[in-house]
This record gives C-alpha cells, structure tokens and sequence, in this order.
C-alpha cells in the first residue's frame, strides 16, 4: 500500500511539475533557434532589441538609438511582441 501511495505522489509530481518545465524548455529553445534578423526580443535582464546579426552562440541587437549589444541566444527570453501582449492582458 505505501508503494502504491509513493508511485501516486511521484506520478503526480511529473505530470504537474517536471512535465510542464520540459515543455517551457522545449518552446524556448524552439523559439530561440528560429530567431531570425530582423526579430525584436527581449533579453532575461529586459533589454529590448532588434537582432542585427546572428552567430552559432550569440546575437547582435540594435537598442535605442545607435547602440548595438552582442548577447548569448541564451539570453534571449522571449520575443518582444509576445512580451507587450503579456503585459497588456494583465
């Protein structure tokens, strides 16, 4: 009986808490590598950009104005329109 209640409580567990991360992952690598120039994105420290340019490991994004920064893809969160329909259906 308390094998039986283990396995429950650790089915559970997947479905509601390692299966849904997987997922996360999966889309934002997904996102990240059909990233294209052109693309506004948003970086994990919430710089919004435009990409330039594009390497194997980072990317080169136009801010406000004339300045340019060269990121990691991985540093990449989400696209920028994404964000802002986010923040508009709060």
């Amino acid at each position: 009986m308390q094998l039986v209640m283990l396995l429950l409580i650790l089915g559970v567990f997947y479905f509601f808490m390692i299966r849904p991360q997987m997922k996360k992952q999966k889309e934002l690598k997904k996102f990240r590598e059909t990233l294209a120039v052109g693309d506004k994105v948003v970086t994990i420290g919430g710089i919004h950009g435009k990409v330039l340019e594009m390497g194997d490991t980072s990317i080169l994004l136009s801010c406000e104005g004339s300045s340019k920064i060269r990121v990691e893809k991985s540093a990449v969160s989400t696209g920028a329109d994404e964000q802002q329909l986010a923040q508009a259906s709060k």
